[in-house]
């Protein structure tokens, strides 16, 4: 007796877990057609049904992790900055948050939970909640993911300089270039930095390690001599004898982009410009003539290559 009871136990477990592994698979393939469906709407940009659908489907297969970048974005697309405040809409924002935060801790695609933590991070910025405190630790997240990402140290340091934490800014963009030593666009952002700080000298700097690490790129050399022209153009603290040597810093800058690239209409223009101030600063009437005279050579030869790149040369 106890044999077949035990034997008609075994019978109903049995029965119950085929169907429940039964139910499974038809839930995951239920769960794979409406994903079709809801990519459908998602690729013609009707974002309210497919995020519907999203949620559809991860209610029948929640492991398909995928619809979840998707139904973020979905939600991420019907928010609007200028609606802000209201209620629907502002759910749109957070929904997005919380699938965008899913897909990023569960996603197994590395490429999408970068795109998701990427987005997490932009629903913070400053188009949309404009909350860097939350932004924070998400972009911090990315850079331990990739710490050769220059990219993400980029975000950080702006999220410092936004909120005054300038040393804290500084020293991201040092960690940038400590892990990408030869990536150009370091040397930019740190530039960028210390030009929006008003600290010259660390800007030219920072210009200066770029173009030594694109020594044959003239646009390199040449956005230098912008840079001095800039100071010698508009900085009236200076002495006459800085204005000269920003002028003749400068000038030499452009010089190693013009002999990189000799029809460059830009660098061309600039050292006509800067030759015109050193004749305005030089009190030897033939040397004053003379960079006239080359002033105006190169301004002729800037206007013919302006001419020939829009079609009108004669």
């Amino acid at each position: 007796m106890n044999n077949r009871l035990r034997f008609s136990t075994l019978l109903v477990v049995a029965s119950v877990s085929v169907s429940l592994v039964s139910c499974g698979y038809i839930g995951t393939l239920q769960a794979r057609k409406i994903f079709k469906d809801a990519n459908s709407l998602y690729s013609r940009q009707d974002y309210r049904a497919a995020a519907e659908k999203y949620e559809e489907v991860i209610s029948n297969d929640p492991n398909l992790t995928t619809a979840y970048f998707y139904l973020g974005n979905s939600y991420d697309n019907l928010y609007k900055s200028s609606a802000a405040g209201e209620l629907e809409n502002d759910q749109f924002i957070q929904s997005a948050i919380e699938a965008y935060r899913i897909s990023s801790e569960r996603e197994t695609d590395p490429a999408l939970r970068k795109l998701s933590l990427q987005y997490l991070a932009a629903a913070y910025g400053p188009d949309k909640l404009n909350d860097p405190g939350s932004a924070e630790p998400i972009i911090r997240n990315m850079i331990e993911l990739e710490p050769n990402e220059s990219g993400n140290y980029f975000v950080l340091s702006k999220i410092y300089e936004d909120s005054g934490r300038y040393d804290d800014a500084e020293g991201t963009l040092n960690k940038a270039k400590a892990a990408n030593p030869g990536d150009p666009a370091v040397y930019l952002q740190l530039a960028g930095f210390y030009n929006r700080l008003g600290e010259f000298e660390l800007t030219i700097e920072a210009l200066t390690e770029r173009a030594m690490r694109e020594d044959t790129n003239p646009e390199a050399y040449y956005t230098i001599a912008t840079f001095y022209w800039e100071k010698a153009f508009r900085d009236f603290r200076l002495t006459d004898e800085e204005k000269l040597d920003h002028i003749l810093k400068g000038l030499e800058a452009v010089d190693k982009a013009i002999a990189l690239k000799d029809d460059y209409m830009e660098a061309l223009t600039y050292k006509n410009i800067l030759l015109r101030m050193e004749a305005n600063m030089e009190k030897d009437q033939d040397r004053v003539k003379a960079l006239i005279a080359e002033a105006d050579e190169l301004r002729d030869r800037a206007e013919e290559l302006r001419a020939q790149a829009t079609g009108t040369a004669s």
